[in-house]
């Protein structure tokens, strides 16, 4: 008897193709069901409808076709088991060698402009996950195919195999089918939880409950060279089937991205997120930033960010919030760097740097979109937290001593306060003219980090501000801010000896603004 295949696809390409082998090569009797059954009977295939070999007609508009014990007794039945054989031949159920299944279209629908929950809700796959799961679960007997790409190989795989696919490419082709029902699920309660009921989700001010269950799956878009080091292996992973962030992102040019690339253009969005109002660059190091600067056109704020410090901005990650111009490209191309990304990229700006053919030029639209929370995985599991994406609101903020802030002040505290909220903890940030003067990343004391944030900026502290990411608490940090010339800081507040800083910046005729909040960044 010729073997039987159920082919139930919703993305159909290479289908009719593949059949054709199946049939002609392979000697299969195909069974199918809905719109796969009608391609194929159109291609001139012979097909049967599931319909037609179960006995029982399709139901309650097509949503079921395939729950039926011909098809899953057919599916589940285990060859070496002569009970399973028994009861096969007794309800006169014939055996499949291969299930052709992928699910209805549901991240796609959830993805358009303006679709309802009803319309979302009926491209949720019921007979496919079923069937998907039953395949994989049997894996020893038969093949499960999900993806059209395996198609060419599964053919493969016959040829040289005399028609008798081995144990582990089914097995391969199982575990597949069950990521791909794991990962269709995971999109499923996530917009549910969403969509449906009322919930509380993450939110920035620490309210509200974190889900008990968290799932976390991907689709490998690519192999990396290596991770941090060259001996760690690493891959880049995209969630949900419609590519978003810098999945979507437009490469226009330059060498494939690494690991440590990626990484650092993270950072660099999250930055260049926090400035929309006006033209804005940050170069980026090691996840921290070495420049950041605004201007009236953004050649003067990538000039200014540049200049705030030259030596650690070369081989740097640069981020623009607007579209590269001629101008800005010809700055760009001054000095070697790893990568730009900025929203847009005009064709004479594009021709500029093409001079500079190594560097990775990534055209990434929506910079401000980011992740709604952030996973750090630790030995026996991983913690969840909301992202940092508190907006300061300095109406909230308190300014603690005598001397006001003037309206200048204010912006640039503003300005400081953002930049400093993405800077590796302990954070100090000295900034003018809308521009980073000296920073200090990831010290283990906060003093350490004042002194090297002040030694960067040198004589331009004098007429400063300084943020901080953090409480000081002790005054020493606010007296060698006012020995180096700064005339306002910027900080979250909170230590229980907060007023002998007040009370030092007072006395050295220093602006304190408390922010009641802060933004370590480990």
């Amino acid at each position: 008897m010729a073997r039987l295949a159920l082919l139930s696809v919703s993305n159909k390409i290479g289908l009719i193709d593949f059949a054709r082998s199946l049939v002609e090569e392979f000697d299969f009797e195909l069974i199918s069901s809905g719109g796969t059954a009608k391609a194929l009977k159109d291609a001139g295939l012979p097909v049967m409808k599931v319909a037609d070999y179960t006995g029982s007609p399709e139901i309650l508009g097509g949503r079921v076709k395939t729950l039926h014990p011909r098809i899953h007794g057919g599916i589940l039945a285990r060859r070496d088991v002569p009970e399973d054989v028994a009861d096969l031949e007794h309800n006169q159920i014939r055996p499949i060698d291969l299930v052709v299944v992928n699910l209805y279209p549901f991240e796609e629908t959830i993805a358009k402009q303006g679709v309802t929950l009803p319309e979302a809700i009926e491209q949720i796959d019921i007979g496919g996950p079923a069937m998907l799961r039953a395949a994989s679960k049997n894996f020893a007997h038969l093949t499960i195919l999900c993806d059209p790409a395996q198609y060419e190989e599964y053919l493969q795989e016959m040829r040289r195999s005399s028609g008798e696919p081995s144990l582990e490419f089914r097995q391969k082709c199982a575990l597949k089918g069950f990521l791909h029902t794991s990962s269709y699920d995971q999109a499923i309660a996530a917009y549910l939880s969403n969509n449906l009921t009322p919930s509380v989700p993450l939110s920035a001010s620490g309210e509200g409950e974190v889900s008990q269950e968290y799932n976390l799956s991907g689709k490998q878009l690519q192999s990396l060279r290596y991770g941090e080091n060259p001996h760690q292996s690493a891959a880049w992973y995209q969630t949900g089937t419609t590519p978003t962030g810098w999945a979507a992102a437009t490469k226009l040019q330059g060498k494939e991205l690494s690991y440590n690339n990626l990484v650092d253009l993270e950072a660099a969005r999250r930055i260049i997120s926090e400035f929309i109002d006006s033209p804005a660059a940050t170069i980026i190091k090691h996840t921290n930033p070495c420049g950041v600067a605004l201007g009236n056109t953004l050649q003067q704020a990538y000039q200014k960010a540049f200049n705030a410090d030259s030596v650690s901005a070369f081989g740097g990650i640069v981020a623009l919030n607007r579209p590269i111009d001629a101008g800005t490209a010809t700055e760009l191309t001054k000095t070697f760097l790893e990568c730009v990304v900025a929203p847009g990229c005009d064709a004479e700006a594009q021709e500029i740097l093409a001079a500079k053919s190594k560097v990775r030029v990534l055209i990434l639209p929506e910079l401000s979109s980011g992740p709604k929370e952030t996973v750090k995985v630790i030995a026996g599991g991983f913690l969840l937290q909301a992202s940092d994406d508190m907006v300061a609101d300095t109406s909230k903020w308190q300014i603690v001593t005598d001397k006001k802030p003037t309206d200048d002040e204010l912006e640039e505290l503003l300005f400081a306060w953002k930049v400093c909220k993405h800077v590796k903890s302990n954070a100090i940030v000295v900034s003018g003219d809308r521009t980073t003067l000296g920073v200090g990343a990831g010290q283990m004391n906060r003093v350490g980090s004042v002194k090297i944030a002040l030694e960067q900026a040198g004589e331009k502290a004098k007429g400063g501000i300084l943020a901080s990411d953090g409480f000081f608490p002790f005054d020493d940090s606010v007296r060698t801010a006012a020995a180096a010339g700064i005339k306002a800081i910027v900080q979250p507040g909170g230590s229980l000896r907060d007023q002998d800083s007040i009370q030092a910046a007072n006395e050295l005729g220093l602006v304190m603004v408390l922010t009641g909040i802060r933004h370590f960044l480990h």
